[in-house]
């Protein structure tokens, strides 16, 4: 008689809104096979908390709990690091051998973007090299929307992105609202986006305003746009409408204005000065604008991925489905995949769920397409927005509220007992940067 095999399930990388939703999927589908799948263990903070023997136990989680995790943002739940296994680091990789083995563990689930893919290929190649029983599964999560290919073959959208793109299609509507009523007095308001090098977060913007009836500029990192064209296209746009908008991607290049530099002549990017928002904000004040009054800034900030009631219901629904997607790879496919969304052609939309072997979307990183960046530079194509739009959904989450708050998913911190001796993780050198339980 065969025996079950258990399962380790992880989370790697930045947050998004609907990462919990994937993790629920796992949960769920592997309990609908109990002959394959034994208990389902969370990695404590990603990949740190395998190495750390740190598994918390899913399996006896209430189903109340679980099902909670559909409307619970970020990624509190089990925890989440940015940890990479290297290829140098071979101590590691024994190491989660070890831990696999003493835990009886056979599937192992890694929800993640370009670097957690590569740690779930790193895992599914530690399998084959080393004649362990395992199979590694890959379940993508990005709100960048920056994992896969150019051409979207290996990946439609990543979970995560229609979230934030919601999200900024609302805060957009609402930033309208406030230039509005206030334009006499402050004409700009410079809003900051999330996007070091890739524009898809910034790029929502336009959903905010598909008919382009606001003043509205968007500036990605590759619009290539120098701050002084901003300028001049800013005071023409206060020519026309006296008032303007702008979202600027936290990646766009501002020159050397504004720099902040340490004792040592480095440049010192925790300083609020050196905010690209206030930057912009600063420049354009600095240079005058066409119109009365002064320009106003904001940085949007983690509630981004965070924010449970902007969660886009497709982007829920298609988190869980990819999730589960992995879960029947792992049973008929076997290891070394990535559960994966495309879209299907036509104009309704509708994807289906498929694998894409990891090695191709490992450290992949897809950019975004110059054919949807506007003539103008500071705008997005239409066919951006046909792209985007489905993704954002119709409705708002029913996201439960007790006593007037939201009611998110809490686990019972309850642990797989330790096998193994303590263990230094081998990137952090003496250190031991074990999570904390609590």
């Amino acid at each position: 008689m065969t025996i079950a095999k258990n399962v380790v399930v992880a989370q790697s990388g930045g947050p998004s809104p609907v990462i919990n939703n994937s993790l629920r999927g796992i949960i769920e589908t592997c309990g609908m096979f109990p002959d394959k799948f034994g208990k389902v263990y969370g990695g404590w903070h990603g990949i740190e908390g395998v190495l750390n023997e740190e598994l918390l136990d899913l399996s006896i989680q209430s189903k109340e709990e679980v099902a909670l995790l559909r409307n619970t943002p970020a990624a509190g739940s089990i925890g989440t690091c940015r940890y990479k296994l290297l290829d140098t680091l071979q101590k590691d990789f024994q190491r989660i051998m070890d831990v696999f083995k003493a835990h009886n563990i056979g599937y192992f689930f890694y929800i993640g973007g370009n670097d957690s893919q590569h740690t779930a290929f790193k895992v599914s190649e530690m399998a084959k090299t080393r004649n362990l029983d395992l199979i590694s599964v890959g379940v993508p999560k990005t709100i960048d929307n920056d994992l896969g290919d150019n051409d979207f073959k290996l990946i439609d959208h990543t979970p995560g992105y229609g979230s934030v793109a919601r999200y900024w299609s609302h805060i957009i509507q609402n930033a309208n609202e406030e230039n509005m009523g206030s334009a006499p007095a402050d004409p700009v308001l410079v809003i900051q986006a999330m996007g070091r090098k890739i524009g898809y977060i910034p790029a929502a913007a336009r959903l905010a305003d598909p008919e382009r009836e606001m003043p509205l500029q968007i500036y990605l990192t590759e619009s290539k746009v120098s701050i002084d064209n901003l300028v001049d296209n800013v005071n023409d746009q206060l020519k026309k409408a006296g008032r303007c908008i702008v979202v600027v991607s936290e990646g766009f290049d501002v020159g050397s204005i504004g720099e902040v530099k340490d004792a040592f002549g480095h440049i010192s990017f925790g300083s609020s000065q050196n905010s690209v928002y206030q930057m912009v904000v600063n420049y354009l004040n600095d240079k005058g604008l066409k119109a009365r009054g002064s320009v106003r800034g904001q940085v949007m900030g983690t509630d981004q991925r965070d924010t449970a009631v902007y969660t886009s219901i497709v982007d829920l629904d298609e988190a869980f489905k990819v999730a589960q997607k992995a879960v029947e790879i792992a049973l008929h496919e076997g290891n070394g995949w990535m559960a994966t969304i495309l879209r299907e052609p036509g104009f309704i939309y509708n994807v289906r769920y498929d694998k894409v072997p990891l090695e191709k979307v490992a450290l992949s990183e897809r950019t975004f397409p110059e054919k949807w960046i506007a003539k103008n530079r500071y705008d997005v194509t239409d066919d951006f927005l046909t792209y985007a739009r489905p993704l954002i959904g119709e409705d708002w989450p029913s996201v439960p509220i007790i006593n007037g708050r939201q009611r998110f998913a809490r686990f019972e911190m309850k642990f797989a007992d330790k096998k193994l001796p303590d263990y230094q993780l081998e990137a952090y050198g003496k250190s031991n940067c074990s999570s904390s339980k609590l």
